[in-house]
């Protein structure tokens, strides 16, 4: 890790640590397969702190606009509205149906305060995934199906740019966004890996992607133009998830499928970057929205 400092490893080993990110307040992440919503410890130093934990995966959380200790979630085969004592309220279960057995992943909001997550079976069946998209009447579209492991979304400051990795591919497409209606154009490949698999993302303030490679023990930052620009190594094999607080990159790690793990599998890491990132935005529900007074 030429150049870098030695990453910083928090006490815990998660199974599946995924949807780290910075709501500007604290950092939040989720262990997808035991359904935990966790946040950092104050010293950073500490072990994670659980916030809630659902019966089903939960793959990712974005804070709710006006509502604090309020997330929508992808979790289990939907979308849920996640109270502050854990209670959810299901805006759709669109994975609930005949067919594989499906769970969603990973997910974030937009900078228009949408909420994007993408679904996957739980035998990876290709071609089973979709990508779906929450609008502020919290109606959930199908904007990209056809997916095997969707991971990401990542959006540029201006939303008008979307990464999106199908992991079980090897690949991260960039889709044009319209931010005032959510619509996606044709997609181009942005890049592709030959070993591991692209995870989690984020997108710094220069506009360049890094990215968590599954199976490579790496986070690699992407240009705009989608040349690499460096390789941080971290001693775990599994990266899952990325986030920047500000200069401090964080990377969540998995043990799940490892018949083995190492010291380090599982854990979250910390270490400094040069290039800061912004808070994740929030998801921004209509007032007039149906699901609205479940809130109050």
């Amino acid at each position: 890790m030429t150049g870098q400092h030695a990453p910083a490893a928090g006490p815990d080993r998660l199974e599946l640590g995924e949807g780290i990110r910075w709501t500007g307040d604290g950092v939040v992440l989720v262990d997808i397969l035991e359904g935990r919503l966790l946040t950092t410890a104050d010293d950073r130093g500490g072990p994670l702190r659980e916030l809630l934990r659902l019966p089903v995966p939960l793959g990712a959380v974005a804070p709710v606009a006006g509502h604090p200790g309020t997330w929508i979630a992808a979790a289990g085969t939907g979308v849920c509205l996640l109270l502050p004592d854990g209670t959810p309220r299901w805006l759709a279960t669109p994975e609930d149906r005949p067919g594989p057995a499906m769970r969603m992943n990973d997910g974030v909001a937009d900078p228009s305060g949408r909420f994007w997550a993408g679904s996957m079976a739980y035998d990876g069946t290709p071609g089973a995934g979709t990508l779906y998209r929450v609008d502020h009447d919290g109606t959930l579209t199908a904007a990209v199906e056809g997916l095997t492991i969707p991971n990401g979304p990542a959006f540029t400051a201006d939303g008008r740019t979307m990464y999106l990795a199908d992991s079980a591919h090897g690949i991260v497409r960039r889709y044009p966004v319209d931010p005032g209606t959510g619509h996606i154009g044709t997609p181009e490949d942005f890049f592709t890996v030959d070993e591991g698999s692209p995870d989690g993302m984020t997108v710094d303030a220069q506009g360049a992607v890094w990215c968590a490679v599954w199976g490579t023990g790496t986070v690699r930052r992407y240009l705009p133009h989608g040349g690499l620009d460096r390789v941080l190594r971290i001693p775990a094999r599994q990266p899952a998830g990325v986030c920047l607080e500000g200069t401090l990159l964080h990377v969540t790690t998995a043990t799940v499928g490892l018949a083995a793990p190492g010291p380090y599998d599982g854990a979250v890491f910390t270490l400094p970057v040069d290039v800061p990132g912004t808070p994740t935005p929030a998801f921004r529900l209509d007032p007039s929205a149906p699901i609205t007074g479940a809130l109050l």
